[in-house]
């Protein structure tokens, strides 16, 4: 009788032990707020500042969620070395994820009033008409890079590769508005 009593305060104590640790495991309401205070700085990317509001909080709750998922222990993640660090990558991941789940997303990295300023669309162009635009060039990123990586990298690169975007964005503005860029490199 004393071993089953033994036998059960032991598996409470260890099942007591269990609750009381991942309830202290996770990050308080206080906690996620903080983060969401660092992430703000972020907005300025070109990709984040395009996106509505509505859409930031969802991006924002992927980046929280997978930072709390590697980092249950908010107090131990903010006081290690490089935790900003560690946000930057896990912002540009999610915005990687983001990518790689709809190409479509070039609106957020190319801005349609961008592409005025830069002379590859006409300006005027209803939503409509700018959807076709995204769609096309989306399908042309789509056929020439295989996953989006190789896309962020080729945004990041050279001038060859810049040339080679714009090149599918003077194409698709040719095939729908027969609008007509001429790209001039400059050595």
């Amino acid at each position: 009788m004393k071993r089953v009593l033994l036998s059960i305060a032991i598996v409470a104590a260890i099942i007591g032990g269990f609750f009381a640790c991942s309830e202290q495991t996770r990050w308080s309401r206080e906690e996620r707020q903080a983060m969401r205070n660092l992430l703000r700085d972020y907005r300025k990317l070109v990709y984040l500042n395009d996106l509505t509001e509505a859409e930031y909080m969802l991006f924002t709750d992927r980046v929280l969620a997978s930072l709390e998922e590697d980092y249950p222990v908010y107090t131990t993640f903010v006081e290690m070395p490089g935790a900003n660090d560690t946000v930057q990558v896990y912002v540009v991941t999610t915005i990687v994820e983001q990518l790689d789940a709809d190409a479509s997303n070039m609106r957020h990295i190319y801005p349609y009033r961008n592409l005025v300023a830069e002379n590859i669309l006409p300006d005027g162009l209803n939503r409509a008409e700018q959807n076709a635009f995204y769609q096309c060039f989306a399908n042309s990123v789509d056929n020439t890079y295989s996953n989006a990586t190789q896309l962020v990298n080729a945004i990041i690169a050279d001038t060859v590769q810049t040339s080679q975007i714009r090149q599918m964005q003077a194409s698709c503005a040719n095939s729908l508005f027969g609008w007509t860029v001429e790209i001039i490199e400059v050595d």
